[in-house]
């Protein structure tokens, strides 16, 4: 086996065919990095001159001219093999300490344990565990989950094989009721340009307020459709509502009721249809009312209710991120986004649909469940992947760390 550093394009050939590629160890990603100055270099391991391994490497300076160098996703290689994993660990080693480096992180792209629709771990189902316990006994050293940069947990539904009503027909009957109502209910979802991105970043603006996360400048939405659009792997969605065809679809509903209310007879056996008709009919004169309400606040014809960012690079589409205005929510246009996203997968042939972050170890009903009780009405499974792990490369790791415990932890 030889290590050797790689062109953008052999790293580019070799990721478009490994199983374990995503979008965080795309090229694309190391250009966005070097917009924010760090550095990158490509590398791998030749075996009979067939690349059998490749990584990313990430790096910037943090302190004493020293650098932290990061592997997104981590390695391109079987972890199952060993050896493989051990000499690319060595030399990559020796490669980063040549370089000033203080510390590798990677966060591959590997599932720990298989886990259920609930997160409960699947009985003989696959398991990395040697993978970690390898890893840990290579040097590297675990990283508290609450300390991770990219996401752990995931919650996906798988797509190859399966048609628009199959995958319907699995999802929990509130799901696919909502969505239904939410067809009917005159909203829109557009496709925004480059040029309108600040409507999304409104959007996460709201959201991030209200929820207490951190906000990405609209430069980050900007960048990524610069380095993803013409490739058609990333896109940006708002949802609206034309509050005059809302209006108007409900008194068209609420007639309806009416006529058939007219039409029923005397008889007592039809109380309890008039009565749920009447409940209807008064459901109805409430939302026109709301609907009315809304027109005269922000007077428009057209609100915009939510939005969302996915990124597509197959074998799967990842609902990256999404926001929605809190007034508005009771609209659900965000099932009928996810939706139309699972159809673009079907018909595109993505094998995955992933819907990316959920709380860790949601089996014990952390904080923010909710956001997992969304993705799991569309059915699936969560996925737990083996978390982030760091190398030391030189003394100044444990200096760097004993630095930051000093100051509180803040860096």
């Amino acid at each position: 086996m030889n290590f050797v550093q790689l062109t953008e394009k052999q790293y580019q050939k070799y990721w478009e065919n490994h199983p374990l590629k995503t979008f965080l160890s795309a090229i694309e990603i190391a250009k966005l990095r070097k917009t924010n100055n760090w550095n990158v270099d490509y590398v791998g391991v030749k075996q009979d001159n067939n690349l059998i391994a490749a990584t990313m490497l990430l790096s910037h300076k943090r302190h004493f001219n020293r650098y932290e160098f990061y592997s997104p996703r981590g390695f391109l290689l079987d972890y199952n093999n060993k050896q493989l994993l051990e000499f690319f660990t060595k030399e990559i080693f020796k490669f980063i300490k040549n370089k000033k480096g203080y510390v590798l992180r990677i966060d591959p792209y590997v599932i720990n344990k298989q886990r259920d629709i609930d997160g409960e771990i699947v009985e003989n189902g696959l398991d990395n565990t040697n993978v970690v316990d390898h890893l840990l006994k290579l040097g590297y050293k675990k990283v508290p989950t609450n300390k991770l940069e990219q996401v752990s947990w995931m919650f996906s539904l798988d797509l190859e094989g399966k048609t628009e009503e199959q995958i319907l027909k699995e999802m929990k009957p509130n799901t696919r009721n909502t969505i239904r109502k939410a067809e009917k209910n005159c909203i829109s979802i557009k496709e925004l340009t480059y040029d309108e991105l600040e409507k999304f970043q409104n959007i996460m603006i709201e959201t991030g307020e209200r929820k207490g996360f951190a906000i990405r400048d609209v430069s980050y939405y900007q960048e990524m459709y610069k380095l993803f659009h013409s490739k058609e792997q990333v896109k940006y969605y708002i949802t609206e509502l034309n509050l005059n065809d809302y209006i108007n679809n409900l008194k068209i509903e609420k007639t309806k009721k009416e006529e058939k209310i007219a039409n029923l007879g005397s008889a007592k056996y039809n109380d309890a249809q008039k009565k749920n008709l009447e409940n209807e009919i008064l459901s109805y004169e409430k939302r026109i009312v709301e609907a009315l309400k809304i027109k005269e606040k922000v007077n428009k014809d057209t609100i915009t209710l939510s939005g969302s960012m996915f990124i597509m690079i197959k074998p799967e589409i990842v609902y990256l991120s999404s926001g929605n205005y809190e007034e508005y929510m009771k609209f659900n246009s965000q099932y009928l986004l996810q939706w139309k996203m699972i159809k673009y997968g079907l018909e595109n042939g993505f094998k995955k649909y992933n819907f990316y972050g959920i709380p860790a170890n949601i089996n014990t009903h952390p904080k923010d469940y909710g956001i997992y009780e969304f993705k799991r009405g569309f059915n699936g499974y969560v996925e737990e992947l083996i978390g982030e792990f760091e190398l030391p490369i030189s003394w100044h790791y444990y200096l760097f760390h004993i630095i930051h415990k000093l100051k509180g932890g803040k860096k």
